[in-house]
């Protein structure tokens, strides 16, 4: 392992190779790493927003639409695992200054674009700088945070990822209300660009020199195994509702599995021989990760759908425009947020029970919004989901600040980058697979209706898919080890 050594302010920070590292600057690169965090998720969310004044402009199709909403996550999931590879191969700030400016150059593109075609390309592109890029988020405060101080950075983590998330919705209304310089939807992309040039340049300058104690070479024929796996699941579950499933969805979806049958044995013979696999199979050893991995995917899958089912109730059944849409969301942030920074103190008192607290504590918000729907029917409001706003944002803040820690808290920072690669495309799949799932129960139960009425009943159901997940969360937090400190 290097030495730590005090350098001048103008030397390149310390660097880190087998363990968390004294580095004196810490808790200032924690706010370049998480505007990563933040920008990912915004861009995943905003452009739901966005969409009917995109499909407007550039007179594209649904399908052209699902690529554009789609496409970013597809190629964010596909490359998680091996941008966090090559973090840990490169050096996880060059790798997180490269994704952060490529990311904006792509955001670039996205704005710019005069076709449905170059903004599907430019949104395959951004997915895949994001993917470069985020996973170092974790794997640098894995590497230079020592275990007493990692649950309070992780608490900052969950508070960007829930903010993020919830912003997309709030910022995007805001910024095609306000239709900034007559730029309409390109708003959302070209305001990446300032501020992920600005980021790479501080994250140069104030980012930790960290990455994997062994020098492994990339494992091509598990990138392409990995990323074949996922674009044959992800582009039917993308596609499927707009083309009203076809054979060949099925068709893809199907040949997903034995292609990740495939890359699954490929990964287990290099494990056995000495090789360098992409997926680190043995971490799922670890009781932590693997039994906090399942409560993400199943609380992520919920979560997804559940923010894509009450956009359309509020946009299109109630009629809201997309600032009071986004407004509507406004009160889960808050509750989010603060349920993220009260999570630290909590988890050092009672571990990974705060994980099962907050599951629980969804559902009931679940619960009733799921009633108050039952009861009111065609005459529910938004300023019915009040309550269930707040309900929801406390127990997804002490859930998923939690779960990441605990995930993440057996990990030798050695192997951060491609853990957090893991975790974070688990994340993105499993949202992927909630936004599918409750969207085609969503739509199934519209039919054709465009009535109140009937958009009502369809988040009913909806609301409902959601509380199954996360009953389905709460009761796998059980096999979480109890003394895991997030």
């Amino acid at each position: 392992m290097s030495d730590v050594q005090t350098l001048p302010a103008q030397s390149a920070p310390p660097q880190s190779r087998l363990e968390a590292v004294d580095y004196p600057g810490r808790w200032r690169a924690l706010p370049v790493l998480l505007v990563a965090t933040f920008m990912a998720l915004f861009d995943i969310f905003v452009v739901n927003v966005a969409a009917p004044s995109i499909g407007a402009e550039l007179h594209s199709g649904t399908a052209a639409l699902e690529l554009v909403v789609g496409g970013y996550s597809f190629t964010y999931a596909a490359g998680l695992v091996t941008g966090g590879r090559l973090g840990d191969l490169y050096g996880h700030r060059k790798l997180f200054v490269a994704g952060m400016a490529a990311f904006a150059l792509a955001s670039l593109l996205c704005g710019l674009a005069s076709t449905p075609s170059q903004l599907v390309i430019a949104r395959l592109l951004q997915g895949a700088t994001a993917a470069l890029m985020v996973p170092q988020v974790l794997a640098v405060i894995t590497a230079v945070f020592p275990l007493e101080e990692r649950a309070k950075a992780l608490s900052w983590f969950g508070l960007t990822v829930g903010i993020g998330s919830v912003s997309g919705q709030i910022l995007g209304g805001l910024l095609l209300d306000w239709n900034i310089l007559g730029l309409g939807w390109r708003a959302i992309f070209l305001v990446n660009v300032p501020i992920g040039l600005v980021a790479a340049v501080l994250a140069w300058r104030v980012l930790p020199v960290t990455r994997g104690a062994v020098a492994y070479r990339i494992d091509l024929l598990g990138v392409l195994g990995t990323s074949l796996t996922i674009g044959l699941a992800l582009v039917p579950l993308v596609l499927g509702h707009s083309e009203h499933w076809p054979v060949w969805g099925w068709v893809l979806l199907a040949a997903s599995v034995p292609a990740g049958w495939v890359t699954l044995r490929h990964q287990q013979h290099l494990a056995r021989t000495g090789g360098h696999p992409l997926l680190d199979l043995t971490l799922f050893k670890h009781r932590a990760f693997a039994s906090g991995l399942a409560v993400n995917v199943s609380f992520f899958a919920g979560f997804s759908g559940f923010m894509l089912a009450m956009t359309l109730a509020l946009q299109t059944g109630l009629g809201l425009t997309p600032l009071h849409a986004g407004l509507t969301f406004a009160p889960l942030g808050v509750a989010f947020g603060a349920a993220a920074l009260l999570s630290k103190s909590l988890v050092g008192r009672f571990g990974s029970l705060v994980v099962t607290a907050g599951t629980a504590i969804s559902v009931i918000g679940l619960g009733y919004l799921l009633g108050s729907l039952l009861v009111s029917g065609s005459s529910f409001t938004a300023g019915e989901t009040l309550p269930a706003m707040i309900l929801v944002g406390i127990g997804n803040g002490l859930t998923i600040t939690t779960v990441i820690g605990v995930v993440l808290s057996g990990v030798a920072p050695a192997r951060g980058g491609v853990a957090a690669g893991m975790l974070v495309t688990a994340q993105q799949f499993s949202g992927a697979i909630g936004v599918a799932g409750l969207g085609t129960l969503f739509f199934g139960v519209l039919g054709t209706s465009a009535s109140r009425v009937g958009f009502d009943h369809a988040l009913e159901w909806a609301v409902a898919g959601d509380l199954v997940l996360a009953l389905a969360a709460f009761g796998l937090s059980a096999l979480l080890p109890r003394r895991a400190k997030a």
